[in-house]
């Protein structure tokens, strides 16, 4: 994981300072303080994954299909997601926004990148459904406090960590080994008055699903 440096660099400047200590303590006053060398040693690693690479894809649209006062919602893409550790592992999902700060309509959601120039196409938000853990019905539960306190809640982005519980017991993260779920994309296109449509305009989100444990 990409903890594994830091803490490699946290335990090599405790040791060197342990090094110093030993050195200097015969020449000066006898003192002592105590040091401690920490880290985390994770059990086993979890892969994620995305049934149709990851892409969903709206097709063509005109500005027809536009309303031009109110935000659109195009129908709502879906793929699989799977979660796969080595063994019962607490983890949590986040994303990140590849196109951050482009966000029309939520800054929960995600962004569907500019189009000429400065003007933002609309917005997407994630929601993960239906998930089923280890021959299990789980819940998805969210927290916005680094993991403080928990809550159901489908949504995946940014604004907080998704993690699964029992149904009985919803507030609590579990362990899991392996995951799936229905991931769903729910996309909105600004009005269409807000946008110059004169050429072909890419639907661009792009987001990073990523899991910590």
């Amino acid at each position: 994981m990409n903890k594994e440096r830091p803490i490699m660099e946290r335990c090599a400047l405790a040791l060197s300072t342990t090094v110093l200590l030993a050195c200097t303590s015969a020449a000066m006053a006898a003192s002592s303080t105590d040091l401690s060398v920490t880290g985390t040693i994770t059990p086993s690693s979890c892969t994620p994954s995305l049934s149709d690479g990851g892409i969903v894809d709206h097709g063509k649209l005109t500005s027809k299909d536009l309303d031009q006062t109110l935000p659109t919602r195009l129908p709502t893409g879906e793929l699989q997601l799977q979660v796969d550790c080595e063994g019962p592992t607490h983890f949590t999902l986040t994303t990140l926004d590849n196109r951050a700060g482009t966000s029309a309509v939520n800054p929960n959601y995600h962004g569907l990148g500019t189009v000429n120039d400065d003007q933002k196409l609309g917005s997407v938000g994630f929601g993960i459904f239906e998930p089923q853990a280890d021959g299990n019905t789980v819940v998805t539960i969210m927290s916005r406090d680094n993991g403080s306190s928990w809550g159901p809640s489908s949504y995946l982005g940014h604004a907080g960590w998704t993690a699964f519980a029992a149904p009985a017991d919803p507030r609590t993260p579990i362990a899991l080994q392996h995951l799936s779920a229905r991931l769903r994309a729910f996309t909105i296109i600004a009005p269409a008055s807000d946008l110059t449509l004169l050429d072909e305009l890419p639907i661009d989100g792009h987001a990073t699903v990523q899991i910590t444990y």
